[in-house]
C-alpha cells in the first residue's frame, strides 16, 4: 500500500488520480487552497484518506501538509505535483505581476512542496514523484509565452532533479498531456493578460472564441490519464517523460522533427564554433 500526497486534489486531474490511487487500495493525501472543496469532490477523511488545505505557492504551508501527511500515514510514496493554472495572453498584455503569480503556483509552488517531501522520501530510499507539466512543456504557443515558460522551467528541473535523486531509489517522471477534458479552459482555471494592445484586438478575439469553443469538447480523458499515473507508479523504472493523448504525441513528434532538420540544416555551421 502506497501513500500519495496531491496537489490540486480539490478539482480535475487532481481529484481523477486521488480516486484512482484510492481505487487501487493506496492511501492519500489530497490537497488544495480550499480544504472543503477537496471534501466536497473526494469525501470526508477516512483510513485512505487525508485532506489537507495547501496553497502551494506558501512554502510553510508545504511544510505543515507534509508533516501531517507522514504524522497520519508514516511515509510518502508518490507526491504528484498537480496544481497549477493557465495564463494565457500575449507577452505584451502581460505585467511583471502576472509572470511572478503564474512562476508562483506553476514553478515555485513545485519547489516548495518537492523542498518538504524529499526528506522523508529520501531518508525512505524508495519514491516517485510526478510532475504534471503539459504539452506547453514541449511546445511553445501563441498567448502561452507565460504558461509556457513555467513548464517549460519545470522540465528542466525535473530532469536535474532525477538525475540528483536518482541514487537515493527515487524517479521523477514529467507527464505531459495534451487536451484533456478538465476545467482547464474555464474561467476559474484561466488567468489572461489585462493591458490590451490594440494590434492584438484581432487576433486575441479568435483565440479568446477558440478556447470558449473547446471547452469541454477536449480528446483526453482525464479518468484514463489518472489510471496509467498509477499504473506509473508501480513499475520499477518509470519513464522520465510520459506523453499524455494523440494530439500531444503528434506534436511532439512533430517537434523532435523539427528540431532534427534544424540541427542537420547547419550541422557544419554548429560543429565550426569549436575551437
Amino acid at each position: 500500500m502506497k501513500t500519495w500526497f496531491i496537489t490540486g486534489a480539490s478539482r480535475g486531474l487532481g481529484v481523477q488520480i486521488a480516486k484512482a490511487a484510492i481505487q487501487a487500495g493506496d492511501r492519500v493525501v489530497a490537497t488544495g487552497r480550499q480544504r472543503a472543496a477537496v471534501i466536497k469532490n473526494l469525501g470526508p477523511d477516512s483510513d485512505q484518506l487525508l485532506t489537507v488545505e495547501l496553497d502551494v505557492a506558501d512554502a510553510a504551508q508545504a511544510q505543515t501538509a507534509v508533516d501531517a501527511a507522514v504524522a497520519r500515514f508514516g511515509a510518502i510514496d508518490v507526491l504528484v505535483n498537480n496544481a497549477g493554472y493557465g495564463h494565457l495572453g500575449f507577452f505584451e498584455e502581460t505585467t511583471m505581476q502576472d509572470v511572478e503569480a503564474q512562476f508562483a503556483t506553476n514553478l515555485f509552488g513545485v519547489f516548495n512542496v518537492t523542498r518538504a517531501a524529499l526528506p522523508t522520501m529520501r531518508s525512505a530510499h524508495s519514491g516517485r514523484i510526478f510532475n504534471m507539466s503539459s504539452l506547453a512543456g514541449i511546445l511553445g504557443a501563441e498567448m502561452g509565452s507565460l504558461y509556457c515558460a513555467s513548464k517549460f522551467a519545470l522540465e528542466g528541473f525535473s530532469e536535474s532533479l532525477a538525475k540528483e535523486i536518482e541514487p537515493f531509489g527515487l524517479f521523477v517522471t514529467i507527464v505531459e498531456p495534451g487536451p484533456f477534458r478538465t476545467d482547464f479552459l474555464t474561467a476559474e482555471s484561466l488567468r489572461f493578460g489585462g493591458n490590451a494592445v490594440a494590434d492584438y484586438d484581432e487576433r486575441r478575439a479568435q483565440r479568446r472564441a477558440s478556447f470558449e469553443q473547446r471547452d469541454g469538447q477536449q480528446p483526453g480523458d482525464p479518468a484514463k490519464l489518472a489510471e496509467a499515473i498509477v499504473l506509473l507508479a508501480n513499475e520499477d523504472k518509470p519513464p522520465m517523460r510520459f506523453i499524455a493523448g494523440a494530439i500531444a504525441v503528434n506534436a511532439a513528434d512533430a517537434k523532435l522533427a523539427s528540431m532534427q532538420a534544424e540541427i542537420k540544416a547547419r550541422r557544419a555551421l554548429s560543429l565550426g564554433t569549436d575551437h
